[in-house]
C-alpha cells in the first residue's frame, strides 16, 4: 500500500454490500482503499466461464484503482489457483485473505473466522496465496474465534513472516458477531508486537470514534463498515477531522440524489429487478432520522423499480430539504 501522509481510511469488505456502485461512492468521498465482497476460492474456480456470480464479484468500475479482491477458504491448493486466477484479470491493486467472516454458512465450512482455530492452517493458506501472485497481500481477522482462542497475534505474525503487506484485526471474536463493543485495547497489544502494520475495525462510526481509536490502537488506519451503508460521507468527515478541518454538513438532496444515483448504478450492473431489491437495504440508511422517513419506509421495501423508488424519494425530498445529516 502506497504510504499516506494521513492514517488510511479505507472501505471494510461486506458481503452482498461493498459492490463496486458502494466502492465508488466511498472512494469519491475519501476512501483510501476498498476491497471487494467476498469470493469463495472453491466457487470461483467450480464456476463455469460466464457465471453471472462471480462476474459481478470480480467487476470493477474504471475509477477504483486501490481496490482490493477478498478471497475466502480453507484449502491452499485452491486459495492458490483462486489467486493466481484474481491476479490475472489485472483488475486489482492487491489480494485480501477473509479469516474473520462470523457468518455460520462460512465458519461450519471451516472458512473465515474458523481459521482462528487452526493457525497452521491459516500459515498455509496466507503462504499459498502469497506465492501465487505477484500483488501485495493483505488478510483480515478477528481478536480470536471465542475466548479460548485468541489468536490475531499468531496470524499476524504468521503474516509478518511471509511478507503480507498489513493485518486488519475487527476488535471483537467470532462468538461475539457484532454484539457488544469492539475491544481496542487488544488490538494495541497485538499491534506494539508486530512489525507489520495493523489496520484497526469494529465500531468507527464517526469522526469522533474515529480519532479516539486510532489513538487507542495506535493503529496504522482505520477500517469503516457498515457505518458507510447511506453514509459514503462518513470517509470525508473523518479524513476533514483527521486534518483539523470543518466537517461538511450533508443535505437531505444530496443524501437523495446520491441514493438514486447509487441505484441507477445498480440497475445498470445487475438488471433493474435485482438490483433494486439490493438497493433496499442501502436506502433505508440513507433516510434514516429523516423526518418523514418513517412514513414511506414500507412503500420503500417493496418496490421493484427505479421509477418507484425515484417517486418516493422525491415526495420525501419535497417534505424537508431544508434537514442535514
Amino acid at each position: 500500500m502506497e504510504k499516506q501522509t494521513l492514517p488510511v481510511v479505507s472501505l471494510a469488505p461486506m458481503a452482498g454490500i461493498t459492490d463496486w456502485p458502494m466502492r465508488v461512492l466511498c472512494y469519491r468521498m475519501g476512501a483510501q482503499y476498498a476491497c471487494s465482497e467476498m469470493v469463495s476460492a472453491i466457487g470461483l474456480m467450480c464456476a463455469k466461464p460466464g457465471n453471472d456470480v462471480y462476474r459481478r464479484l470480480l467487476a470493477v468500475h474504471p475509477e477504483e484503482k486501490g481496490t482490493a479482491c477478498q478471497l475466502f477458504g480453507k484449502d491452499p491448493v485452491l486459495m492458490a489457483e483462486a489467486a493466481q486466477r484474481v491476479t490475472e484479470l489485472n483488475r486489482f491493486a492487491s489480494l485480501d485473505i477473509n479469516m474473520g467472516c462470523p457468518a455460520r454458512k462460512v465458519v461450519s465450512s471451516g472458512e473465515g473466522s474458523a481459521l482462528l482455530l487452526n493457525p497452521d492452517l491459516a500459515f498455509r493458506v496466507m503462504e499459498a496465496v502469497k506465492t501465487h501472485t505477484h500483488l501485495p497481500v493483505t488478510v483480515k481477522t478477528r481478536l480470536g474465534y471465542d475466548d479460548a482462542s485468541m489468536n490475531a497475534l499468531l496470524l499476524g505474525q504468521a503474516a509478518q513472516q511471509l511478507g503480507l503487506s498489513w493485518i486488519c484485526i475487527h476488535g471483537r471474536t467470532r462468538q461475539q458477531q457484532y454484539s457488544g463493543t469492539a475491544d481496542y485495547e487488544a488490538i494495541a497489544r497485538i499491534r506494539e508486537k508486530l512489525t507489520i502494520p495493523v489496520i484497526a475495525n469494529g465500531d468507527v462510526t464517526s469522526p469522533e470514534s474515529a480519532r479516539r481509536i486510532l489513538a487507542q490502537t495506535g493503529a496504522a488506519g482505520l477500517m469503516i463498515g457498515r457505518a458507510a451503508m447511506g453514509n459514503p460521507w462518513l470517509f470525508r468527515a473523518v479524513r476533514q477531522d483527521m486534518a483539523g478541518q470543518p466537517v461538511t454538513a450533508v443535505t437531505l438532496t444530496e443524501r437523495i440524489d446520491t441514493a438514486l444515483l447509487q441505484a441507477q448504478w445498480m440497475m445498470d450492473y445487475k438488471g433493474e429487478r435485482l438490483g433494486i431489491m439490493e438497493m433496499r437495504k442501502h436506502v433505508g440508511h440513507y433516510i434514516g432520522g429523516v423526518r418523514g422517513a418513517t412514513a414511506i419506509r414500507r412503500e420503500l421495501n417493496l418496490t421493484t423499480t427505479l421509477d418507484q423508488m425515484r417517486l418516493l424519494l422525491n415526495q420525501l425530498r419535497a417534505a424537508g430539504e431544508e434537514q442535514t445529516l
